[in-house]
């Protein structure tokens, strides 16, 4: 008895600390990865432009457009996939469901060999694939778990994907274009601010990595700062040929 109490502290102690991080990002990832998104590819087309020597009006507009059309375009995109998916696992779903209906009892079998696989004796993996069996909305959720490795009721929306991503691509993409809006004549504090907010979104992703916050900060920057240096060379290069 004193070993048992003598350990009950400890296991009250792991059990309040053994904590795991959201390996799945939850919506920080693809919030962040979205406003990268539209903060280097408007960075790059607006440094691009900026190379050919155009106007400061030229430069805005190429911009805004930017970031409208990649915005829409994400948004989209992410209203497509995410629907297709979710009608792939609803037909998948169907699949299942008939095939509970039809053949419940060879179901009930699938469930219990797949426990056997995984260590359960015989005898326990039939009683419990029997009990489970007995609710049709249970087994299904079941099924769907274990053989599609989904959760029925935890299905992405592709509204949320759709509005998400377009919010935070348009965000992002925002960052390069605000000094102008706010009365700036030239490149550098457009630049400025944009890589500023490169080295802050890798930061933010190292939440849910394993790297520390300045080493992913700094690593977004230097390739958004890389690619804005080369697509500004480009329309160097464009602009004296043109």
């Amino acid at each position: 008895m004193s070993i048992i109490e003598a350990e009950a502290p400890l296991h009250e102690a792991h059990r309040d600390n053994h904590t795991h991080r959201d390996v799945n990002g939850g919506w920080l990832r693809p919030a962040v990865f979205g406003a990268m998104d539209g903060l280097v590819s408007n960075l790059a087309l607006m440094t691009g432009v900026a190379g050919g020597a155009v106007s400061q009006q030229t430069i805005v507009i190429t911009g805004l457009a930017g970031l409208a059309a990649g915005a829409f375009s994400m948004a989209a995109g992410e209203y497509t996939s995410v629907a297709s998916q979710r009608e792939l696992v609803q037909a998948e779903l169907d699949v299942e469901r008939r095939q509970l209906r039809k053949h419940p009892v060879d179901e009930m079998e699938e469930l219990a060999a797949l426990y056997v696989s995984r260590g359960v004796e015989p005898p326990l993996a039939r009683e419990v694939a029997m009990q489970l069996s007995r609710d049709p909305e249970q087994a299904l959720e079941i099924h769907a778990r274990e053989e599609l490795g989904i959760d029925p009721d935890d299905l992405p929306s592709p509204m949320v994907a759709a509005v998400s991503s377009f919010g935070s691509f348009a965000l992002g993409a925002l960052l390069p274009v605000l000094p102008y809006l706010l009365g700036a004549t030239a490149l550098w504090p457009a630049l400025l601010l944009a890589l500023f907010g490169l080295f802050a979104c890798g930061a933010l992703v190292a939440r849910v990595t394993a790297r520390s916050w300045w080493f992913s900060g700094l690593r977004q920057l230097v390739l958004g700062g890389a690619a804005a240096a080369v697509t500004y060379g480009l329309g160097m290069l464009f602009g004296a040929a043109l």
